[in-house]
């Protein structure tokens, strides 16, 4: 999935040595029941990264050759915002795994946050963002020449090349989000979580269906893909 990386203010968790875990804090003077969420949150999400990133920096080097795979991972902590995470890389082409504090706050088990980090690594290990690029470009191009061989204005020939790399960066969308659900599962399941348990998220969000040219497939294969997944590793 991918997504322009805004302006963010950022808590960084370093990629680089363990972080300690908070110590729980029940019953802390003066805590409200808002704030006692929330530190649990916090908790829970550090403990996902300390345990699941080792194991993505894994994968990503076992499967890949030259890449990058020291992922950072940081929180947007602006108030307000629907839940989100999404991987993208920055100017050096390292990767980055940010969520915002909706998206923390929004699972309602470690299994799913796991499963959530191991899906947006998995989009840097199989190169997914490189090969959405490379399919826009390509877009871009067909669709400009076919404009301009047409004879078309030269503002036309530009929305023809906007369409077309709109229309070449979904081409694979569907099927990049369901080999990172695979790949996510493996990760989450190797890190100790149980991915269908995690995957149970899907269940809570709207459902895209299988529209033509859609980013996101259908729910149900999606969940079916990550029963398949671990099935076979629990065989193992």
């Amino acid at each position: 999935m991918f997504r322009v990386l805004l302006p963010l203010v950022l808590v960084l968790l370093a990629a680089c040595g363990p972080m300690p875990l908070p110590p729980p804090m029940p019953g802390a003077i003066g805590e409200s029941e808002p704030q006692r969420r929330a530190n649990q949150a916090a908790r829970q999400f550090v403990q996902v990264v300390q345990t699941v990133e080792p194991v993505a920096e894994r994968e990503c080097r076992v499967r890949t050759s030259g890449l990058n795979c020291d992922f950072q991972i940081v929180v947007d902590d602006r108030p307000n915002q629907p839940p989100n995470a999404f991987q993208t890389e920055d100017r050096f082409g390292r990767p980055i795994l940010a969520f915002n504090l909706a998206m923390i706050n929004s699972v309602r088990n470690v299994d799913e946050l796991a499963f959530v980090m191991g899906h947006e690594a998995s989009h840097h290990i199989l190169e997914h963002l490189a090969k959405t690029k490379e399919s826009a470009t390509i877009g871009a191009v067909v669709f400009a020449g076919i404009a301009a061989i047409s004879g078309a204005e030269a503002e036309a020939v530009r929305s023809a090349e906007q369409l077309g790399a709109a229309v070449g960066a979904r081409t694979y969308s569907k099927e990049f989000e369901l080999e990172a659900d695979q790949l996510g599962t493996i990760i989450a399941f190797r890190s100790g979580f149980n991915p269908v348990r995690g995957a149970e998220f899907f269940a809570r969000i709207p459902d895209p269906g299988n529209r033509f040219l859609g980013s996101h497939p259908p729910n149900a294969a999606r969940l079916a893909i990550v029963r398949a997944t671990a099935n076979a590793l629990s065989a193992e």
